[in-house]
Formats: structure tokens, C-alpha cells, sequence
């Protein structure tokens, strides 16, 4: 399945160690050895385990990276593991390996969030490119969590009238019809209005409501 793992010098500059770990999960001893061989060519950090459920037993969520992941296996298959990791909230990148060429449970893994569905044999270059993308989208993944968190953190520290000029402002109100809706003057809406963006940490109305829209759509989804 696996051939002779390529030199480091041709995967380097695409692979390469961020601090995360690849769990490879496959019932099949040599299929886990040959790959975990094939990330310790490049200097990837390797985490293999022969079932679904060794594998939820050891695994956490801030533990970054990606998942490997057999389709078809003893006891709980690779589909039931993509199902439970979802139920989690668990939103590891996912890549698929099969020796069997079905679509249909290609099409299902990738409508419940898949990275990839890989069919043996595969090129080891192929499978290097593709994790070393799915590395990269937990990178982003995770560095959007932390800006959204970041974002909530200073929201919550607005008192309730500047979230009421907030909400207003962002909405295309002129300082002085803030004023008026809100019994206030407009010098005293001024002095709020600051407040905001300084705790916001925005330098433009633009970029307030760029800030707001992207809680919002975390929110939502």
C-alpha cells in the first residue's frame, strides 16, 4: 500500500511540524506502522491507535492537528467515530482512508464535515499534501476561536449604555439621533461612542461592524 517513504528533502517545505500530532486510527497494524513511518520521515508528531474507542479514550480538544482516520473497522467503524466527534463538537479535520471504492459513504463523510476520503493505495505524496492541508485548516480553525473569543471577552466588558450606543451606531445612526433616542447629548454619546471602540478595539465604524459580524456568524453556526 505503502511504498518506500519519500526523502525529507522533497516534503519539507509542504510538511511540516507546527506543534500538532496526526492520530492515525486503523484496525490494521502494518497500515498504522507504514504510515506512522511515513510522518516520522518528515517530522510529523504520530499518534496511532487500533480502534475508535482507544482513540476517544486518549483524545481531547485542544489537542491540535488531524485525524486519520479507516472507514471500515471492528467494533466502532470510522463513520460511527465522525459521528460521535460531531455529537462532541470535536471539529478535528477528518481524512478518510478506504480499501473499498464506495461513494456513496464518500459523499455521506464529506456532508458530515470530512477533510478528505482517500482510497487505497494511495500515493504517499498525495496523502503527505493532503494532511499537511488538514493541519493547516485546524491551524485556522483555531486561531479564529481564539480571535472570537478574544472579541467576546472585550464585548462583555461594555456597560449596558454603551451597548445601547453600540447597537445604534452600527446601525448607521448619526450621533445626534442616538442622543435623542436615548435622552441623552451628543457630547455624552461622543465620550460612550469612544468607549466602545477603544473596548472593542476597533479603529473605524467599518471595522466594528466587521468585529460584530464575525461573532455574529460564529454565533450562528
Amino acid at each position: 500500500m505503502i511504498r518506500t517513504p519519500p526523502s525529507r528533502s522533497s516534503v519539507e517545505r509542504e510538511v511540516v511540524d507546527r506543534g500538532q500530532t496526526v492520530f492515525v486510527v486503523d484496525d490494521d497494524e502494518a497500515v498504522r506502522k507504514a504510515i506512522a513511518m511515513l510522518l516520522n520521515s518528515i517530522g510529523l508528531r504520530v499518534e496511532t491507535f487500533a480502534s475508535a474507542t482507544d482513540f476517544l479514550d486518549s483524545y481531547r480538544a485542544e489537542c491540535g492537528g488531524c485525524l486519520v482516520l479507516d472507514v471500515r473497522m471492528r467494533g466502532l467503524g470510522g463513520m460511527e467515530l465522525q459521528q460521535v466527534l460531531n455529537q462532541l463538537n470535536f471539529d478535528i479535520p477528518v481524512i478518510f482512508i478506504t480499501g473499498h471504492g464506495d461513494v456513496s459513504l464518500a459523499v455521506q463523510a464529506m456532508r458530515a464535515g470530512a477533510f478528505d476520503f482517500v482510497e487505497k493505495p494511495f500515493r504517499d505524496q498525495y496523502l503527505l499534501e493532503r494532511i499537511n492541508q488538514a493541519l493547516q485548516l485546524d491551524i485556522d480553525r483555531r486561531r479564529g476561536r481564539l480571535e472570537r473569543n478574544s472579541i467576546q471577552l472585550r464585548l462583555s466588558r461594555l456597560t449596558p449604555r454603551e451597548r445601547e450606543v453600540m447597537e445604534r451606531v452600527v446601525q448607521g445612526q448619526s450621533n445626534k439621533v442616538v442622543a435623542i433616542e436615548l435622552g441623552l447629548s451628543e457630547r455624552t454619546v461622543e465620550i460612550h461612542r469612544a468607549k466602545v471602540m477603544a473596548k472593542a478595539g476597533a479603529r473605524s465604524l467599518p471595522e466594528l461592524i466587521g468585529i460584530l459580524a464575525r461573532v455574529e456568524s460564529s454565533t450562528a453556526s
